[in-house]
């Protein structure tokens, strides 16, 4: 017996199944009823207390200070020599227990003498410095003086404690100001020093010959060039006039055989008659010049 074949059942949703097409409109709507407004209560920072307001002021007060109290420190462990147990010298024991170097250690001990010099005037005595830096111009004046320019530098930085930029800018203008003229001589033989000036770095002790007079520097000549230095970084030999002229010998001699561009350690002995104190060379230091002259002329 032949069994019809069974019909295929049409495909019908029903109501569950089927969502209506969203009108684009729909969905603005809807968005704007999911923005939510959050009222954030605002919270009250409490007054500090008169307790907490003196601790604050108190712990203030020894940031400001700690490179005032560290050059204190210093000071003492230098004039006590209460180094003297584990090192020989206070620059051996500045560099090994605080990692200063020598310039680092004694920049932080002027800096506490002019901080104890600025407590002494009355007009100051509420803007103090905060960092070493800001007085270290300072250093170099006389104590008078050094209180003049932080009141000066303290109106300049709008009765805060001035930056040292600002400090350096006013002492410059009063060393202009008040300037002894530049009394050098053409010929004349200086040595330079180099403290506190980066830009003459290796050439502290070195004789130098003045080759121009400025109004506040000179150029002069040493033995290995030539460059400007100001007056303060200048000290004069006071030479007889036969004695610079053979001083003027001397660094000609050198410049020739430096400028020949012999071996390092030829140059190390060059640069060693280029710190010479005295206006003559000795008997051996004469002979290997002569030796480098003649190795230098071939």
């Amino acid at each position: 017996m032949n069994i019809p074949p069974r019909k295929r059942k049409k495909a019908t949703s029903t109501s569950s199944d089927l969502q209506p097409v969203a009108n684009p409109q729909d969905f603005s709507h809807q968005d704007n009823q999911d923005v939510v407004t959050i009222d954030v209560p605002a919270v009250e920072v409490p007054e500090l207390t008169p307790e907490e307001q003196s601790d604050r002021l108190h712990l203030e007060r020894k940031v400001e200070r700690a490179f005032f109290e560290a050059g204190k420190a210093l000071a003492e462990l230098r004039d006590r020599r209460l180094y003297r147990s584990t090192h020989r010298t206070f620059e051996e024991y500045c560099k090994d227990r605080f990692g200063y170097n020598r310039s680092r250690s004694y920049q932080l001990i002027d800096a506490a003498i002019v901080v104890d010099n600025l407590t002494e005037c009355p007009q100051i005595v509420d803007i103090l410095p905060t960092a070493e830096g800001q007085i270290r111009p300072l250093t170099k004046l006389e104590p008078q003086q050094q209180q003049e320019v932080w009141q000066q530098a303290v109106e300049e930085a709008g009765s805060k404690v001035p930056t040292g930029k600002i400090v350096k800018d006013v002492v410059q203008r009063i060393m202009e100001r008040t300037q002894v003229p530049n009394t050098y001589q053409l010929g004349e033989v200086c040595q330079i020093l180099a403290k506190d000036n980066p830009e003459l770095r290796g050439k502290g002790g070195c004789w130098a010959i003045v080759t121009q007079v400025n109004d506040f520097s000179c150029t002069v000549r040493t033995w290995d060039g030539e460059l400007t230095v100001g007056l303060k970084h200048l000290k004069s030999y006071e030479y007889l006039a036969e004695d610079c002229q053979q001083m003027q010998e001397i660094c000609n001699r050198i410049s020739r055989v430096y400028s020949g561009g012999l071996e390092e350690s030829v140059q190390k002995f060059l640069e060693s008659l280029g710190k010479l104190k005295r206006a003559y060379l000795t008997g051996l230091e004469e002979k290997v010049l002569r030796v480098l002259e003649s190795e230098t002329s071939r």
